[in-house]
């Protein structure tokens, strides 16, 4: 999904810069938008869950757009290639959503000053490029009270690509929402160093299970880690994606990415000259994160709970970094009654307290 430039973050808390117009420009005509996907689509998982959004600007718009993707998009020199390619054949928008996809972005947009792009889960923005990007974390947090719910051993798994903010605030999110009520439960973590790499991600996941752990989360793109616990006879929170096809008996709970609405409302805007530049950051509250699609083995009352807490967090009443937080190496990050700011969260640097495992800065 995105390259290992955790280093680049440090830019991050710019995320929200001000809004830059474009000349209104009104498309009468179908209207092509592009789509380029960084690993191939599979059944579920990270561009699954993309071209369902592509899917859903088709069924809302009609004749009205003409969507072409390429799937299976190195990041690098082939994403350039490919982006001006789908500029070069007159897509009037392109959607470009990996991390590293942002630099060519913002080469190719450049020479295409007349196309809009959009760069899901960049960071940086110019006249004719937005930036978009989904609070994970509130997800995460779900999912980290049904994990501690529905553990016995109290240890959970976490397979994870790339220690950059986005993964470690997944990971701190799940935990503290796994600890919030079972105190006892920790999380290890095994790094890939890899997004899209089933026979390692499986490999994590079964070494995951030889110690002690009996529920297991995972930040990769594809259905290995589920596929690896419906075998083991384990429990897994499924990401990106609905995975009970994989794993009918494992899953306990899935957070899903919807871009439906973002994508569709980006084009219509698009269309009608209102698109404009700037960055969104959405979560539950936006409808671009949902948790739920149960798993058998999760008795209602978990789900009632779990339900409850979701509408909590799109109302902004219950906000998963909040104090007190302290890192795994002993030291307080923030105190009673305090929330990290949007600036703090796009930063993480660190892992808290109940993760047992380190990663390189």
């Amino acid at each position: 999904m995105y390259k290992n430039l955790a280093a680049t973050f440090v830019a991050a808390c710019f995320f929200f810069p001000a809004v830059q117009a474009q000349s209104p420009t009104k498309i009468t005509e179908p209207i092509k938008a592009g789509f380029v996907y960084v690993s191939p689509i599979t059944e579920a998982g990270w561009t699954k869950q993309h071209d369902e959004g592509r899917k859903a600007v088709e069924r809302a718009l009609g004749d009205q757009v003409k969507t072409t993707f390429v799937a299976d998009v190195a990041e690098g020199a082939d994403a350039e290639r490919v982006i001006r390619d789908l500029a070069q054949q007159g897509n009037q928008i392109i959607f470009t959503p990996s991390f590293g996809y942002m630099e060519p972005t913002l080469k190719v947009a450049k020479e295409f000053p007349n196309v809009k792009f959009e760069s899901v889960t960049g960071f940086k923005t110019a006249p004719n490029v937005a930036a978009s990007n989904a609070r994970y974390y509130e997800g995460r947090y779900l999912a980290g009270i049904a994990a501690g719910r529905m553990t016995k051993s109290n240890v959970a798994g976490y397979v994870a690509g790339f220690p950059i903010p986005e993964v470690l605030q997944g990971i701190n999110a799940f935990t503290l929402g796994m600890r919030s009520v079972n105190p006892k439960a920790s999380v290890k973590v095994v790094w890939l160093n890899a997004w899209f790499d089933p026979p390692k991600e499986r490999e994590a996941a079964m070494a995951l299970f030889n110690q002690d752990v009996d529920v297991i989360a995972f930040h990769t793109a594809s259905t290995a880690v589920m596929a690896a616990a419906q075998e083991r006879g384990k429990m897994a929170v499924a990401y990106h994606s609905d995975m009970r096809k994989v794993g009918p008996d494992a899953q306990i709970i899935a957070v899903t990415h919807q871009w439906g609405d973002y994508y569709t409302a980006r084009v219509k805007a698009a269309m009608n000259g209102s698109w404009t530049s700037g960055s969104v950051w959405g979560g539950v509250k936006e409808g671009m994160i949902r948790v739920g699609d149960f798993g058998s083995k999760v008795p209602k009352k978990v789900q009632d709970e779990i339900s409850a807490k979701q509408k909590a967090v799109g109302s902004g009443q219950l906000r998963p970094f909040t104090g007190p937080i302290s890192d795994n190496e002993g030291k307080l990050v923030l105190p009673a009654g305090q929330s990290l700011s949007d600036a703090q969260i796009l930063n993480m640097n660190y892992l808290v307290q109940g993760v047992l495992g380190r990663f390189s800065r």
